[in-house]
Order: structure tokens, then sequence, then C-alpha cells
């Protein structure tokens, strides 16, 4: 019996529907900027959501769809922090916690209407910071980022942007407020000379994407209020 025979065995409403990606854009209602196959993966998906990628993979010895959970660190999957939470062979259970997971349902209500999930390892390390403070080590660890490294640890000595999620776009360190939500407020720096700081205080938003030159003993505070505006 071929692989694709097995498959079809195994994951027959899957099939009916034309593939993973179809099943759950159907059923959960999510739009194409917003569900994609898995690289590497036959029939995985990912789900791109305001806690993470979201991906499914079905296994291929049995009927069990494996749910893991993504934080991207510089840009899609290059590097980040991944979790498995569980898995299920019920595809309407499935789709149902995904879709309660990009509504934001608090995690604690997740494991109770989802009994397959298993969040202790990823809540606590949400809870403890883990990820921010693992993503702050390992850019200013990597050779890479030397050109960064000023920069990175003249952000990372003060005590509230050190709680925001760092990465680096085009030579420039974005702060982000909620590492979950690309979407929230940010801020992107690039170093001059030491001296000058070019900003976006409002990067990531549409039409916002203004450059400000910024003096270093304004930089903090500027950052600062940029952050924390409404």
């Amino acid at each position: 019996m071929n692989m694709d025979t097995h498959r079809k065995d195994l994951y027959p409403d899957v099939t009916a529907s034309g593939g993973l990606v179809l099943a759950m854009r159907k059923a959960a209602k999510l739009g194409e900027g917003e569900i994609w196959p898995a690289p590497s993966t036959t029939d995985g998906i990912i789900v791109k959501t305001a806690r993470g990628l979201v991906s499914v993979v079905p296994a291929t010895e049995e009927r069990l769809f494996r749910v893991r959970v993504h934080i991207p660190g510089f840009i899609w999957g290059i590097p980040g922090f991944t979790w498995e939470i569980g898995s299920t062979d019920d595809l309407g259970l499935l789709v149902e916690m995904v879709t309660a997971w990009r509504e934001g349902v608090l995690f604690d209500e997740l494991t109770a209407r989802f009994r397959f999930l298993e969040l202790d390892e990823f809540a606590g390390a949400i809870e403890r910071g883990e990820p921010t403070s693992s993503q702050w080590a390992d850019l200013l660890s990597t050779e890479f980022h030397r050109r960064q490294w000023n920069l990175l640890r003249c952000l990372h000595a003060d005590e509230v942007l050190r709680d925001m999620f760092p990465t680096i776009s085009h030579g420039a360190v974005r702060l982000r407020v909620d590492l979950f939500d690309s979407a929230s407020r940010q801020v992107l720096v690039h170093e001059l000379d030491g001296e000058r700081y070019d900003v976006v205080p409002r990067a990531g938003v549409a039409g916002a994407a203004v450059w400000v030159e910024v003096p270093a003993g304004d930089l903090i505070a500027y950052l600062r209020a940029a952050l924390n505006e409404d």
C-alpha cells in the first residue's frame, strides 16, 4: 500500500475536502493570508495567529493531528521558539481549538475545553519571560549581529526596554511590546554613528514608517515614550 492510499484511509474527511489547507480554511473560516502549507512536510499546515504560528502535521502511522506553536525570532521560522502542545485524531475538535486560539481564549479555558492540549511548559515559559530573555541572549551572542551589539547592549541595559521582544530587521533593531502580536506597538532603531540614531516610532503601522533622527542622550526616553503610546 503506498503512502497516498494509506493517508486516504487515515484521513478520508481531509481528502474529501481537498487537503488539510482547504479543510481548515473552510471549517475555521481562514483567509489565504492566515494559512498556508507547512514547509518540509507533505500535508502539514501553518496558521498565523496573534499568539504565534500554529502548525498542524498529520501523522503517517496513525490518524493523529500533531499541533505545535512557533514564535518567530528574526523572520518566519529563523530561528525562534517551538512548543509541542498536543495532538488529536478529531478534525472537528482541532478546528475548534485553532479557532479558540486565534480568538485569544485564555490558556486555562483552552486546557479545560480541549483535553488534548498540554500547555504547562508553553504557558510557564511565557509567564517567566523566557522567549524574550532567550531572544536577547541569542542576539547578543550571535556573531552575525556583531554590528548591532552596541545598540543591543544599550537597549538591554534599560529595565523597561529589556522586557520588549527584540528582532533584527535589515540591520535595525526592532522592539515589540507583545511577542505574540506582530502588529503590537513597536519601534525600529538604526544606529548611525554611536551619537545619532534613526528611529521609526510607530513601526508596523501602515503609513507610519517615518524615520526620526534621535541623539544618543535622548534615545532611551524617546523609545520608552513611543512604546507606551496608546
